[in-house]
């Protein structure tokens, strides 16, 4: 029984797709069948029922598969601690939503490439159900997400919590008002992030919560595209406190709203059972070094 193959095998039974499977793990699918069949051979029992395009694990298959994770976890971890040698360069690789990584891990990043040039971070940006993904599978070693989040196999530490301000554009006729209410923005064109983005998903819930229906007139992928929109007086948004920078207070107002206030809470998340490196120790004292940081500058910035 080779290591690769339980690789292989938690892939299919993850995936339930030997093509997908084959893909997540970088080899063709002809050959990861191969694999299978072989380690079913060695194990004596038939692991996935092939219900045409799907792999549906057997009674035999999902008894297996706890094994096989924690083989895994146990070979992965070993190495991981071997090569964690304080005086080597620790690298890591780390996740965020697109509403956090340009605003707080891109410039720690940029920071500690002068600070700790032994710590080596790779980044990944994407969508939050994409990120937990990533970490369960041990492809991230930790990512920071909003909550809710509903995934057992991850250790949640608090990060940050953070009011949703209202933002528009420097000319808009609401931007030197001293308090704003939903009620005052019934009439107003908003501007939104995908409905794949979690930001876009809390904000909705928000606005369900106040039986408050927006009227959305554009759809943006990027918090730079949004800001565009709204500085140019085609909409108003919310957004986190986090994405508030030096250079919008030519173009943009950020507002926050009277009665209910709408926060996000940001998490590290990690995987249960993965060895915690010393880089990944590091990097997250750091990283909570810097919020305190940016908290200090957010408190300084003009609406």
């Amino acid at each position: 029984m080779e290591f690769q193959q339980l690789r292989y095998f938690i892939a299919v039974a993850e995936t339930e797709n030997f093509t997908r499977a084959a893909e997540r793990s970088h080899v063709s699918q002809p050959s990861l069948s191969q694999q299978i069949l072989k380690l079913e051979s060695e194990v004596g029992h038939k692991l996935f029922h092939r219900l045409g395009r799907r792999a549906v694990l057997t009674e035999a298959g999902a008894a297996f598969l706890d094994r096989a994770r924690r083989i895994v976890f146990e070979v992965e971890n070993a190495a991981k601690e071997l090569s964690d040698h304080p005086n080597l360069e620790r690298r890591l690789t780390v996740g965020a939503v697109q509403t956090v990584m340009p605003y707080l891990i891109t410039p720690l990043i940029a920071e500690l490439r002068t600070s700790h040039p032994n710590l080596l971070i790779d980044a990944r940006e994407d969508f939050r159900s994409n990120l937990v993904r990533a970490v369960v599978e041990g492809e991230l070693d930790l990512a920071v997400v909003p909550l809710p989040l509903a995934e057992h196999r991850v250790s949640v530490e608090p990060l940050l919590t953070e009011p949703l301000l209202l933002v528009v554009g420097k000319n808009h006729r609401i931007a030197s008002r001293s308090e704003i209410s939903i009620n005052d923005l019934a009439e107003e064109t908003f501007v939104s992030l995908g409905d794949s983005s979690s930001l876009a998903s809390q904000i909705r819930t928000f606005f369900g919560d106040q039986k408050f229906q927006p009227r959305i007139g554009f759809r943006c992928a990027q918090v730079a595209t949004l800001k565009l929109f709204v500085s140019t007086g085609l909409g108003i948004s919310l957004l986190p406190q986090l994405a508030r920078t030096p250079d919008d207070r030519d173009t943009l107002t950020y507002l926050r709203l009277t009665g209910s206030v709408p926060t996000r809470e940001l998490v590290v998340i990690r995987h249960l059972q993965r060895y915690q490196s010393r880089g990944a120790q590091q990097f997250l004292s750091l990283l909570h070094e810097h919020v305190r940081t940016r908290d200090q500058l957010n408190a300084t910035l003009p609406g």
